[in-house]
Protein backbone atom coordinates (compact mmCIF):
# COMPACT_ATOMS: atom_id res chain seq x y z
CA UNK A 1 0.00 0.00 0.00
CA UNK A 2 1.33 3.44 -0.95
CA UNK A 3 1.83 5.78 1.98
CA UNK A 4 1.57 9.52 1.77
CA UNK A 5 2.46 12.76 3.49
CA UNK A 6 0.17 13.65 6.40
CA UNK A 7 -0.68 17.26 7.23
CA UNK A 8 -2.52 18.14 10.43
CA UNK A 9 -4.20 21.24 11.86
CA UNK A 10 -6.46 20.97 14.89
CA UNK A 11 -8.55 17.83 14.38
CA UNK A 12 -8.23 17.98 10.56
CA UNK A 13 -5.87 15.58 8.81
CA UNK A 14 -4.93 15.49 5.12
CA UNK A 15 -3.01 12.70 3.38
CA UNK A 16 -1.30 13.50 0.06
CA UNK A 17 0.38 10.84 -2.10
CA UNK A 18 2.87 12.70 -4.33
CA UNK A 19 4.08 9.53 -6.10
CA UNK A 20 0.49 8.83 -7.18
CA UNK A 21 -0.31 12.01 -9.07
CA UNK A 22 -0.19 14.18 -5.92
CA UNK A 23 -3.60 12.69 -5.11
CA UNK A 24 -5.35 13.49 -1.86
CA UNK A 25 -5.95 10.03 -0.42
CA UNK A 26 -7.82 11.20 2.68
CA UNK A 27 -9.32 14.25 4.36
CA UNK A 28 -10.70 13.70 7.85
CA UNK A 29 -12.32 16.16 10.24
CA UNK A 30 -12.66 14.97 13.81
CA UNK A 31 -11.91 11.46 12.60
CA UNK A 32 -14.69 11.53 9.97
CA UNK A 33 -13.56 10.75 6.43
CA UNK A 34 -14.94 13.16 3.83
CA UNK A 35 -13.60 11.53 0.64
CA UNK A 36 -14.44 8.26 -1.06
CA UNK A 37 -11.61 5.80 -0.52
CA UNK A 38 -9.78 3.78 -3.18
CA UNK A 39 -6.93 4.18 -5.65
CA UNK A 40 -9.11 6.03 -8.19
CA UNK A 41 -10.78 8.29 -5.68
CA UNK A 42 -9.93 10.68 -2.88
CA UNK A 43 -9.26 13.87 -4.84
CA UNK A 44 -7.00 14.09 -7.87
CA UNK A 45 -5.54 16.97 -9.83
CA UNK A 46 -6.53 17.72 -13.43
CA UNK A 47 -3.63 19.27 -15.35
CA UNK A 48 -2.64 20.36 -18.02
CA UNK A 49 -6.28 19.93 -19.09
CA UNK A 50 -9.61 19.29 -17.36
CA UNK A 51 -12.30 16.82 -18.35
CA UNK A 52 -12.44 15.52 -21.89
CA UNK A 53 -10.43 16.85 -24.84
CA UNK A 54 -12.25 16.00 -28.06
CA UNK A 55 -10.71 12.98 -29.80
CA UNK A 56 -7.53 13.66 -27.81
CA UNK A 57 -6.54 16.49 -30.18
CA UNK A 58 -5.84 20.16 -29.65
CA UNK A 59 -4.31 22.91 -31.73
CA UNK A 60 -1.61 25.40 -30.75
CA UNK A 61 -1.31 27.90 -33.56
CA UNK A 62 -0.93 25.89 -36.75
CA UNK A 63 0.17 22.69 -35.01
CA UNK A 64 -2.27 19.91 -34.11
CA UNK A 65 -1.24 17.61 -31.25
CA UNK A 66 -2.55 14.13 -30.46
CA UNK A 67 -2.92 13.05 -26.84
CA UNK A 68 -3.46 9.48 -25.61
CA UNK A 69 -7.13 8.51 -25.86
CA UNK A 70 -7.89 7.15 -22.38
CA UNK A 71 -11.66 7.80 -22.33
CA UNK A 72 -12.48 6.73 -25.92
CA UNK A 73 -12.81 8.62 -28.13
CA UNK A 74 -11.43 11.41 -25.92
CA UNK A 75 -8.44 12.20 -23.69
CA UNK A 76 -9.48 12.90 -20.11
CA UNK A 77 -8.28 14.81 -17.02
CA UNK A 78 -4.65 15.48 -17.99
CA UNK A 79 -1.34 13.74 -17.34
CA UNK A 80 -0.59 15.05 -13.84
CA UNK A 81 -2.69 12.38 -12.14
CA UNK A 82 -0.52 9.66 -13.72
CA UNK A 83 2.79 11.28 -12.73
CA UNK A 84 5.06 11.05 -9.69
CA UNK A 85 5.48 14.51 -8.16
CA UNK A 86 8.55 15.78 -6.30
CA UNK A 87 8.71 17.41 -2.88
CA UNK A 88 8.88 21.18 -2.90
CA UNK A 89 10.60 23.34 -0.26
CA UNK A 90 9.56 24.49 3.19
CA UNK A 91 7.16 21.75 4.28
CA UNK A 92 5.62 22.08 7.75
CA UNK A 93 3.17 20.03 9.81
CA UNK A 94 0.26 21.78 8.07
CA UNK A 95 1.62 22.84 4.66
CA UNK A 96 3.51 21.29 1.75
CA UNK A 97 4.24 21.84 -1.92
CA UNK A 98 5.00 19.50 -4.82
CA UNK A 99 5.93 19.82 -8.47
CA UNK A 100 6.49 17.87 -11.67
CA UNK A 101 7.92 18.78 -15.03
CA UNK A 102 5.65 18.40 -18.04
CA UNK A 103 6.88 15.72 -20.45
CA UNK A 104 5.70 13.26 -23.11
CA UNK A 105 2.85 12.70 -23.97
CA UNK A 106 2.34 16.44 -23.29
CA UNK A 107 4.19 18.16 -26.14
CA UNK A 108 5.50 21.28 -24.34
CA UNK A 109 8.03 21.66 -21.52
CA UNK A 110 6.91 23.36 -18.35
CA UNK A 111 6.45 22.91 -14.64
CA UNK A 112 3.33 22.32 -12.54
CA UNK A 113 3.37 23.23 -8.85
CA UNK A 114 0.76 22.40 -6.23
CA UNK A 115 0.61 23.79 -2.69
CA UNK A 116 -1.50 22.59 0.24
CA UNK A 117 -2.23 24.72 3.30
CA UNK A 118 -4.35 22.99 5.93
CA UNK A 119 -6.08 24.98 8.65
CA UNK A 120 -8.36 23.88 11.46
CA UNK A 121 -11.45 24.69 9.39
CA UNK A 122 -10.24 24.85 5.80
CA UNK A 123 -7.93 23.47 3.13
CA UNK A 124 -6.41 25.97 0.71
CA UNK A 125 -4.82 24.70 -2.52
CA UNK A 126 -3.04 26.46 -5.36
CA UNK A 127 -2.05 25.03 -8.74
CA UNK A 128 0.27 26.79 -11.17
CA UNK A 129 1.37 25.87 -14.69
CA UNK A 130 4.52 27.52 -16.06
CA UNK A 131 5.89 27.37 -19.61
CA UNK A 132 9.64 26.76 -19.94
CA UNK A 133 9.95 27.80 -23.59
CA UNK A 134 7.13 27.76 -26.14
CA UNK A 135 3.69 29.01 -25.12
CA UNK A 136 0.84 26.51 -24.95
CA UNK A 137 -2.84 26.30 -23.96
CA UNK A 138 -3.53 24.66 -20.59
CA UNK A 139 -6.12 24.09 -17.91
CA UNK A 140 -5.96 23.11 -14.24
CA UNK A 141 -8.42 22.02 -11.57
CA UNK A 142 -9.38 19.51 -8.90
CA UNK A 143 -11.59 16.42 -8.94
CA UNK A 144 -12.63 15.51 -5.39
CA UNK A 145 -14.90 12.56 -4.66
CA UNK A 146 -16.84 13.68 -1.57
CA UNK A 147 -18.71 10.89 0.18
CA UNK A 148 -22.43 11.08 -0.44
CA UNK A 149 -23.02 9.67 3.03
CA UNK A 150 -20.57 9.99 5.91
CA UNK A 151 -21.46 6.52 7.19
CA UNK A 152 -22.58 7.56 10.66
CA UNK A 153 -26.30 7.03 10.29
CA UNK A 154 -27.02 10.49 8.91
CA UNK A 155 -28.60 11.64 5.68
CA UNK A 156 -26.98 11.98 2.28
CA UNK A 157 -25.24 15.16 1.21
CA UNK A 158 -27.34 17.95 -0.27
CA UNK A 159 -25.83 20.18 -2.98
CA UNK A 160 -26.47 23.92 -3.00
CA UNK A 161 -25.15 26.27 -5.68
CA UNK A 162 -26.44 29.04 -7.91
CA UNK A 163 -24.78 28.88 -11.33
CA UNK A 164 -25.57 31.51 -13.92
CA UNK A 165 -25.69 28.94 -16.70
CA UNK A 166 -25.19 25.29 -17.57
CA UNK A 167 -23.13 24.18 -20.55
CA UNK A 168 -25.33 22.04 -22.78
CA UNK A 169 -23.80 18.56 -22.95
CA UNK A 170 -23.84 16.65 -26.22
CA UNK A 171 -24.10 12.90 -26.73
CA UNK A 172 -20.30 12.84 -26.85
CA UNK A 173 -20.18 14.23 -23.25
CA UNK A 174 -18.65 17.50 -24.51
CA UNK A 175 -20.21 20.96 -24.22
CA UNK A 176 -21.99 21.89 -27.44
CA UNK A 177 -21.16 25.57 -27.02
CA UNK A 178 -24.73 26.44 -26.07
CA UNK A 179 -25.51 27.83 -22.61
CA UNK A 180 -28.80 26.86 -20.98
CA UNK A 181 -30.70 27.52 -17.79
CA UNK A 182 -29.40 25.22 -15.03
CA UNK A 183 -31.38 21.99 -14.95
CA UNK A 184 -32.08 19.63 -12.04
CA UNK A 185 -29.63 16.78 -11.44
CA UNK A 186 -28.32 14.17 -11.55
CA UNK A 187 -25.41 15.85 -13.30
CA UNK A 188 -22.25 15.18 -15.20
CA UNK A 189 -22.19 18.78 -16.32
CA UNK A 190 -20.23 22.01 -16.41
CA UNK A 191 -21.65 25.21 -14.96
CA UNK A 192 -20.64 28.86 -15.21
CA UNK A 193 -20.25 30.93 -12.04
CA UNK A 194 -18.73 34.23 -13.26
CA UNK A 195 -18.46 35.64 -9.72
CA UNK A 196 -16.43 32.61 -8.65
CA UNK A 197 -17.18 28.99 -7.82
CA UNK A 198 -19.24 28.65 -4.63
CA UNK A 199 -20.79 25.23 -3.95
CA UNK A 200 -21.93 23.83 -0.60
CA UNK A 201 -22.34 20.20 0.36
CA UNK A 202 -24.42 19.71 3.50
CA UNK A 203 -24.78 16.47 5.43
CA UNK A 204 -27.79 17.52 7.55
CA UNK A 205 -27.05 17.58 11.27
CA UNK A 206 -23.43 16.58 10.67
CA UNK A 207 -21.23 18.78 8.51
CA UNK A 208 -21.18 21.40 5.79
CA UNK A 209 -18.32 21.76 3.27
CA UNK A 210 -18.09 24.85 1.08
CA UNK A 211 -15.97 24.68 -2.11
CA UNK A 212 -14.95 28.10 -3.41
CA UNK A 213 -12.58 29.38 -6.08
CA UNK A 214 -12.05 32.61 -8.03
CA UNK A 215 -12.34 30.43 -11.15
CA UNK A 216 -15.70 30.66 -12.90
CA UNK A 217 -16.11 27.05 -14.01
CA UNK A 218 -17.25 24.05 -12.02
CA UNK A 219 -18.18 20.51 -13.05
CA UNK A 220 -20.63 18.67 -10.80
CA UNK A 221 -20.83 14.89 -11.11
CA UNK A 222 -23.27 13.00 -8.90
CA UNK A 223 -24.33 10.05 -11.04
CA UNK A 224 -22.72 7.46 -8.74
CA UNK A 225 -24.43 6.46 -5.48
CA UNK A 226 -21.24 6.58 -3.42
CA UNK A 227 -19.97 10.09 -4.04
CA UNK A 228 -20.52 13.64 -5.23
CA UNK A 229 -17.81 15.43 -7.22
CA UNK A 230 -17.48 19.23 -7.17
CA UNK A 231 -14.68 20.21 -9.55
CA UNK A 232 -13.47 23.83 -9.71
CA UNK A 233 -11.44 24.33 -12.86
CA UNK A 234 -9.92 27.06 -15.00
CA UNK A 235 -12.01 26.31 -18.08
CA UNK A 236 -14.76 24.05 -19.41
CA UNK A 237 -14.30 20.51 -20.72
CA UNK A 238 -12.63 20.56 -24.15
CA UNK A 239 -11.40 24.04 -23.28
CA UNK A 240 -8.02 23.44 -24.93
CA UNK A 241 -9.99 23.73 -28.16
CA UNK A 242 -12.93 26.00 -27.32
CA UNK A 243 -11.55 28.45 -24.75
CA UNK A 244 -7.75 28.14 -24.74
CA UNK A 245 -5.87 29.91 -21.96
CA UNK A 246 -2.34 30.47 -23.27
CA UNK A 247 0.48 29.88 -20.79
CA UNK A 248 3.65 31.80 -21.62
CA UNK A 249 7.07 32.01 -19.94
CA UNK A 250 6.02 35.33 -18.38
CA UNK A 251 2.34 34.54 -17.76
CA UNK A 252 1.73 31.29 -15.87
CA UNK A 253 -1.71 29.85 -15.22
CA UNK A 254 -2.68 29.88 -11.53
CA UNK A 255 -5.85 28.64 -9.89
CA UNK A 256 -6.79 28.39 -6.22
CA UNK A 257 -9.55 26.72 -4.28
CA UNK A 258 -10.58 26.70 -0.62
CA UNK A 259 -12.57 23.90 0.98
CA UNK A 260 -13.94 25.11 4.31
CA UNK A 261 -16.07 23.17 6.77
CA UNK A 262 -18.30 23.63 9.79
CA UNK A 263 -19.96 21.17 12.10
CA UNK A 264 -23.76 21.16 12.32
CA UNK A 265 -26.05 20.16 15.16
Amino acid sequence: MTTGKKLTAGDAELTVVPQDGCRIASLTVGGTELLRQGDRYGAFIMVPWCGRTENGRFRNGGIVHQLPVDAPPHAIHGTGRHTAWHDGPDATDSAASYYFDLADPWPYPGRVTQTFELGENELRMTLSVEASADSFPAQAGWHPWFLRNLGQGGRDAEIDFRPEWQEERGDDHLPTGKRTEPKPGPWDDCFGMPDGVDVSLTWPGELRVRVTSPAEWVVVYDEQPEAVCVEPQSGPPNGLNTLPRLVTPIDPLEITTVWSWERLG
